[in-house]
């Protein structure tokens, strides 16, 4: 049986280890322990990891920017998947988010990862064929 508990700076290196063992996620500067720190302190409550035996077996992290949500790193061990853990996860963000009243959420999929594009459908999110995110890295850092 799983179990969801808020995510904790705690959980970060083993986080970590789920993206880097996880096709299709990728894992950047900004993942690092110190950015998720902030990242957590700034969206508490928001952020989940999934356990088995003690073990973690899964994670989402989410924020918002006051009116919209936004979901990044939902990613559950290959073993575990199909039992409902992802939804799950996904749920807790965005029954957290609803509390704050905040009711439309955003999902960024790499277009490489055909798999999580696959399950985002399948759940009823929407691609959006209307906008286009445009990003600056200003640090200097080819991988934040």
């Amino acid at each position: 049986m799983h179990s969801i508990r808020m995510m904790t700076i705690a959980d970060h290196d083993a986080v970590v280890r789920l993206m880097k063992e996880t096709p299709g996620v990728m894992f950047r500067d900004a993942d690092s322990q110190e950015s998720t720190a902030r990242y957590l302190q700034r969206n508490p409550g928001l952020s989940f990891v999934c356990e088995v035996d003690g073990q973690l077996v899964g994670c989402i992290m989410c924020g918002h920017d006051g009116r919209r949500g936004y979901l990044q790193h939902l990613i559950v061990l290959p073993a575990h998947r199909r039992k409902g853990i992802a939804n799950a996860l996904v749920e807790s963000c965005v029954d957290e988010l609803e509390k704050l009243g905040i009711f439309k959420s955003h999902v960024d999929v790499m277009k490489t990862n055909t798999l999580a594009a696959a399950y985002w459908e399948s759940q009823g999110w929407k691609l959006r064929s209307d906008i286009d995110r445009f990003s600056l890295v200003r640090s200097g850092a080819a991988n934040a």
